[in-house]
């Protein structure tokens, strides 16, 4: 009999527990909404995603800063080709963003044929 009442008790108060804890997530969703929080952290969690530093970008193309244009592209086409034939789609994704980072960089420094 107590054992029923305990039994009882403990999937009312989960029951109860269960609610509040909904109740108080959707009130932060709201909340988060209302001030344009949760918006701006969805947009920097896709910009931190996808963006790749210079640094990172010469590290993968194995270039300096002083590399020219040309000899960056002769480094990613023997690169992706490369990946292509026995190497991993992870790797020759990573290859091509490394000189699209650095496609941008030399376009603003007008090193870059368009």
């Amino acid at each position: 009999m107590a054992s029923k009442i305990i039994a009882n008790l403990i999937v009312i108060g989960s029951g109860i527990l269960g609610r509040a804890v909904l109740q108080a997530y959707r009130k932060a969703l709201d909340n988060a909404n209302k001030t344009g929080v949760a918006h701006e952290t969805i947009n920097n969690i896709r910009r931190a995603s996808k963006a790749m530093t210079e640094h990172e970008a010469r590290q993968i193309l194995g270039v300096s800063e002083q590399t020219s244009w040309e000899e960056i592209l002769q480094r990613y086409d023997n690169l992706f080709e490369r990946n292509a034939k026995n190497g991993s789609f992870y790797l020759q994704s990573k290859v091509h963003r490394a000189k699209e980072c650095l496609e941008e960089i030399y376009k603003k420094n007008n090193q870059a044929p368009s």
